[in-house]
């Protein structure tokens, strides 16, 4: 136990490390590679379209950026409770988290009690719960298209800077196996093959978003967590989905939808509160 304990906190570590990588790397790539190649024009300086695909892709990567930020900013993590439930070796609930009652999980990656726990996320480097799920959700939604975004536009930019035809769909498919054998015997520059890796970076981390996001939201609506879903727990008088979409997302939903702001005020304990009133 102690051993998966400490790949738990090594991970912890490492993914945010990893995500922040990856975010300069995809800014760097589009700002000074891929939009002057693609989007070139020989005669304006400035390019109406590069700037409209600039814009958008500032648009996706602040909003994944802006909700990163929130879901770290707003923690799930109860107020009221700082003591440190001590969990007997044989504890059946899972390695990261002891349920305790009312909804209300200890986290043993961060060592606190924890509302409504859904999961851990490793990437922002703490749990989500009732106060974040919604940043969560948009964070995995602009990240998805982001990310698929970088796919298309590295894409265009191998197709005209080296002549690649993914005409066929079995081009990318076989793209990163005969890369790696070609930069290996010296064909292809470090640059190409870079961005070859990259591709397949974006495209996995953009269906891993795109599932979590599909995921999340069913379960909001049902009204139920991630924690409850493993324990088998049903969704009964949990309310209507609408309801249950504008306990995450609030009444100003449409705004939290373009830009990462606090669309609903949530106040550690309260849902507690409201829990133990519901179940009466």
């Amino acid at each position: 136990m102690l051993f998966r304990m400490l790949k738990l906190r090594l991970l912890n570590t490492i993914a945010p490390a990893y995500f922040f990588t990856a975010t300069v790397v995809t800014f760097t790539l589009h700002l000074l590679l891929f939009m002057p190649t693609v989007f070139q024009s020989p005669d304006l300086a400035l390019n109406p379209t590069m700037l409209v695909h600039i814009a958008v892709f500032l648009f996706l990567m602040g909003n994944a950026l802006g909700n990163y930020t929130m879901t770290i900013w707003y923690p799930s993590e109860s107020a009221n409770e700082t003591a440190i439930p001590v969990c007997s070796p044989d504890c059946p609930d899972r390695i990261d988290a002891h349920y305790l009652l009312n909804g209300r999980h200890f986290c043993k990656v961060c060592k606190k009690v924890i509302l409504k726990r859904d999961h851990h996320c490793f990437f922002t480097g703490n749990c989500i719960g009732n106060r974040n799920m919604r940043y969560f959700i948009m964070f995995s939604i602009y990240t998805s298209c982001c990310c698929l975004y970088s796919l298309v536009i590295g894409v265009a930019y191998l197709t005209m800077e080296y002549s690649i035809s993914f005409e066929n769909p079995l081009t990318f498919l076989t793209l990163l196996p005969l890369s790696t054998g070609y930069f290996f015997l010296g064909f292809i520059s470090g640059l190409q093959f870079f961005l070859v890796i990259m591709l397949y970076v974006w495209l996995g981390i953009g269906l891993v978003s795109a599932g979590f996001c599909c995921q999340q939201l069913l379960l909001v609506a049902r009204g139920q967590t991630w924690c409850e879903l493993q324990k088998g727990q049903l969704s009964d008088s949990r309310g209507t989905w609408r309801a249950n979409l504008t306990d995450v997302f609030g009444s100003r939903w449409a705004l939290g939808l373009f830009l990462p702001v606090q669309t609903v005020e949530t106040v550690p304990g309260n849902w507690q509160v409201y829990h133990d009133h519901k179940h009466d």
